[in-house]
């Protein structure tokens, strides 16, 4: 069993129904996830789902070897991410559609059938001839009001494969915040909520027929392996800091490097080790919270480790963070950086980066999703920086000694110079 689940749009039920059908499959057998794109919050989900790690497959990143190597082996449910077709600009490359042509893998689609009748037709088929490359499997019909609903919705799908309808249920429904969802690990109801999902993709889609759908797997060639940027790295991880790719942190294992865990939150003390990794999540609900846990901060203050801060890692950084209520508090104090979640601004795209020096030093790809401003930023930048489009843009970061970070969240080490991109 090996299919990507895929929709016109997002918001048209896909992360549900995967979930859904992750457990469901998962009762009898065991399945491994992926999710299409730059996502930390859905594989937490799918983790939950599914009783097994979830892993980022990023047609726009990484090499195609290096997407097949980390999809192997089967079987596999994929997650797109937003529609089938859309991807980073100019040519919306990277998209889900990309990502199922190079795994070779049948596509289901996901419509919200909600607010349409004969016109799911014309949709479905469109989709399923856009692109002569990709094999769009079938449909799953999702928020199906009635039985009589249902019957128009199928009278215009004579031609087209439909794997079940989903009837409309609130209980379906998902909570988020302004990066997604919320959390996995802050919903104590999200078994039953699985539970749940399950049940009604059991009762209302044919698992035999999605079972069924393979195709044959492209062979990866050699594929590299990011090298560890230390032998000892201490990785904050809790609700505050989650956001960590598992290929990364699975490229260091793999290259040798001993992982140390904590918890700032929990007020942990900072391990003695090469590289404290702080990476991004929520820092900005918990900014009261992390200025007041003096030991965490005292012992990254007197650390003698090289220090690294991603996205939410980085404000925490600074010297400060104005929450959206416009309370400022005091961070760490090691980067002359000042953040607000106050004057709220998105930032959002893929991005080529390359750093001189520090840790990460080197050409990366990585992706920026935010919506803190910058009101104080002082210092040598960390990277030069380029858009998708190959576009230069402000350099990035700071970087003060032992003490490194940026706004960007790298996703994989850049095989060549990217456009824009000088070292």
């Amino acid at each position: 069993m090996r299919f990507l689940i895929s929709a016109p749009a997002s918001g048209s039920g896909k992360t549900t129904v995967t979930l859904g059908l992750l457990r469901a499959f998962s009762r009898t057998q065991t399945i491994r996830s992926a999710k299409s794109g730059p996502d930390y919050i859905d594989p937490a989900f799918h983790a939950a789902a599914s009783g097994g790690p979830c892993v980022n497959l990023d047609a726009w990143a990484m090499t195609p070897d290096r997407i097949r190597t980390l999809a192997d082996p089967a079987p596999l449910i994929v997650e797109g991410a937003m529609g089938l077709f859309d991807g980073a600009p100019p040519a919306g490359n990277g998209s889900s559609a990309d990502l199922a042509k190079i795994l070779n893998l049948p596509v289901v689609l996901v419509i919200d059938a909600g607010r349409m009748a004969g016109s799911v037709g014309a949709l479905a088929q469109g989709f399923m001839r856009y692109d002569s490359a990709l094999q769009v499997a079938g449909v799953i019909l999702n928020n199906v009001g009635s039985a009589r609903h249902e019957a128009m919705l199928r009278q215009a799908l004579q031609d087209v494969t439909i794997f079940g309808a989903l009837p409309r249920d609130a209980a379906l429904h998902l909570g988020s915040r302004h990066l997604g969802l919320v959390q996995a690990q802050e919903r104590p109801d999200l078994d039953a909520f699985l539970e749940n999902a399950a049940d009604l993709m059991t009762q209302h889609l044919d698992l035999n027929a999605l079972q069924a759908l393979n195709a044959p797997r492209p062979r990866a060639g050699a594929a590299h392996r990011m090298t560890p940027p230390a032998q000892r790295i201490a990785i904050a991880q809790d609700a505050a800091f989650a956001f960590a790719y598992p290929h990364l942190l699975d490229d260091w294992r793999a290259g040798g490097a001993e992982l140390q865990f904590f918890s700032p939150l929990a007020d942990d003390p900072v391990p003695a080790v090469d590289l404290i990794y702080l990476p991004g999540g929520y820092p900005e609900l918990h900014a009261g919270q992390i200025a007041g846990n003096a030991r965490f901060l005292d012992s990254l203050r007197r650390a003698q480790a090289s220090i690294y801060g991603e996205c939410g890692g980085y404000m925490v950084l600074g010297d400060g963070l104005v929450a959206a209520d416009g309370t400022r508090h005091a961070m760490a104090g090691l980067l002359r950086l000042e953040t607000s979640f106050a004057q709220r601004k998105l930032h959002l795209g893929y991005r080529h980066l390359h750093a001189a020096q520090g840790p990460f030093a080197g050409h990366w790809t990585g992706h920026e999703f935010h919506y803190a401003s910058t009101l104080r930023a002082e210092g040598r930048p960390l990277f030069t920086a380029s858009d998708a489009t190959g576009a230069a843009l402000a350099p990035m970061g700071l970087m003060a000694g032992r003490v490194a970070g940026s706004f960007a969240h790298l996703i994989d080490a850049s095989p060549i110079a990217s456009a824009g991109i000088e070292a």
